[in-house]
């Protein structure tokens, strides 16, 4: 019985450090990546890029996957995909790395995480397929 406990206890605090250490990604967050990423393409004649909520959440999860290390590994997921790495890193600072697929895409899904080494992890994964017959400004 006592290792049985000892056990649930290694896990249940594994399972609180990594709840603390990960983080969903706040509103004000997304709409910070949003407004960047318009910015840049309205400097270019390109169309506003959308928020798309299941992207985002394919953003947060891969987030908190590398809130573990923070390794700069892209997810080899179906989406195109920027990420960005360190201290202090902010969505804006990485979205300013980012300006050069202004022209690809029309919908982008954002997400941070906090990692265990201190730093943030940030992923914008976007898509660049027209959806629901949308195929203008």
């Amino acid at each position: 019985m006592g290792y049985n406990c000892k056990l649930m206890l290694c896990i249940c605090s594994v399972a609180l450090i990594l709840a603390r250490v990960s983080s969903a990604t706040s509103g004000r967050d997304i709409r910070g990546f949003i407004d960047k990423h318009n910015k840049a393409r309205a400097a270019v004649g390109v169309c506003p890029i959308k928020c798309n909520e299941a992207i985002a959440r394919y953003a947060q999860t891969y987030a908190d996957v590398r809130s573990r290390d923070c390794a700069m590994e892209h997810s080899m997921g179906p989406y195109g995909e920027n990420i960005a790495s360190g201290e202090g890193m902010t969505g804006a600072a990485a979205v300013k790395y980012w300006v050069t697929e202004k022209d690809k895409s029309t919908y982008v899904g954002c997400a941070t995480s906090l990692c265990t080494n201190g730093q943030t992890f940030i992923v914008c994964d976007y898509d660049p397929f027209e959806i629901d017959g949308e195929h203008s400004c």
